[in-house]
């Protein structure tokens, strides 16, 4: 998180550097003043919708709350702890959000019927992912974004 947040400073600063060069006909300038710092998300990027069915369906029964990161804020009950999971899960190439390949070997542990759906941005990608707790692959990938999705110990996000 902290190189996007210097490839930011460096993009906002970079045309201010050019025209700050001078030339041979110009004639001295006055310092130039510092620029303020662009704002840690200056694009609205790392925003998420999370929605989860306690009961496995999306039948109009299901809670959603709003996860915004960099600054951290939304009505996720938890959004400081599921924003710093989900910076540790982000590596620059690959999909922190993928789901299970096809082919891997799971264990057939059944962790209940909750299914959770994930939309919006993050590290400027779009996201779409859906979870479930339908066996040992899911329900480690579930734990991953437990900050995020919540746990049957520790309860759903919005869901009482």
């Amino acid at each position: 998180m902290l190189l996007r947040r210097i490839a930011l400073a460096v993009a906002a600063l970079a045309p201010a550097a050019l025209l700050a060069v001078p030339s041979a006909s110009a004639a001295p300038a006055a310092p130039a003043a510092g620029l303020p710092m662009p704002p840690a998300n200056p694009e609205g990027f790392d925003h998420l919708t999370v929605t989860i069915s306690g009961n496995g369906r999306f039948d109009g029964s299901e809670t959603s709350t709003y996860l915004y990161c960099h600054p951290d804020g939304g009505t996720h009950p938890r959004a400081r702890e599921a924003c710093h999971q989900i910076d540790g899960q982000t590596t620059w190439g690959k999909d922190p959000f993928a789901p299970v390949p096809d082919g891997t070997v799971c264990t057939m542990i059944y962790g209940g019927p909750q299914r959770a759906r994930v939309t919006g941005h993050w590290a400027g990608r779009p996201v779409r992912a859906d979870f479930k707790r339908t066996n040992g692959c899911e329900i480690e990938r579930w734990e991953k974004f437990s900050r995020l999705l919540g746990t049957p110990e520790k309860g759903w996000p919005g869901i009482r």
